[in-house]
């Protein structure tokens, strides 16, 4: 497969992708080459320009391509609340539902002992000092919502931020769990049914 070398290239490229495997690699590589070289061209020229544009917010930590994001500048948002998610795609997430109009900090992780993933590998000292500015004698910042996924390590990343943050007086909140809008009980996880019988309002 010597004669191949830009191929296999192409096809462990691809495989970091998550979710994709050598089969799936393979498929794209082969589509691209076989059927649609011009936007495998266009793919490469825009993975090129955002890894040269796209840097992270100097406040919440997102993506931008500006030293600080659209929504860190919006005079519009609630500065006295902070939510913190683990990603992106999650920030987008909470955009999308309309509800929430206060200020983000996204984490770009979540802490994982067993991949050896700590605080500062989260970047959590810089959430801190996000929650510490001082606006006019007092903290802007006066709720933070933790908005981490309700998996081992977003629950264990959720505990290890809120015990920090209620040590400098912070009020911490966390999202609600609960029944799913438009389902039946019997067909609920027990772990669900169980948190919303505790979050219960």
């Amino acid at each position: 497969m010597a004669d191949n070398h830009s191929l296999e290239l192409l096809v462990q490229a691809l495989k970091r992708l998550p979710g994709v495997g050598v089969k799936s690699a393979q498929r794209m590589a082969f589509h691209l080459l076989q059927h649609d070289r011009e936007g495998a061209v266009h793919l490469a020229q825009a993975l090129q320009h955002a890894c040269a544009q796209v840097r992270h917010c100097e406040l919440c930590h997102t993506f931008t391509e500006a030293a600080v994001c659209h929504t860190c500048l919006d005079v519009r948002r609630d500065r006295s609340q902070l939510c913190v998610v683990e990603n992106p795609a999650d920030q987008a997430a909470l955009e999308r539902t309309g509800a929430y109009k206060g200020l983000f900090f996204v984490l770009m992780g979540k802490l994982s002992p067993l991949d050896d993933v700590g605080p500062k590998d989260i970047g959590l000292q810089k959430l801190f000092d996000r929650v510490d500015v001082i606006v006019d004698g007092e903290r802007e910042v006066r709720e933070v919502i933790l908005a981490t996924n309700f998996t081992a390590e977003g629950e264990t990343t959720a505990h290890v931020i809120a015990q920090a943050l209620k040590a400098r007086g912070v009020n911490v909140t966390r999202l609600a769990r609960g029944v799913p809008v438009g389902s039946e009980l019997e067909y609920v996880d027990l772990g669900t049914i169980a948190h919303a019988l505790v979050d219960r309002r």
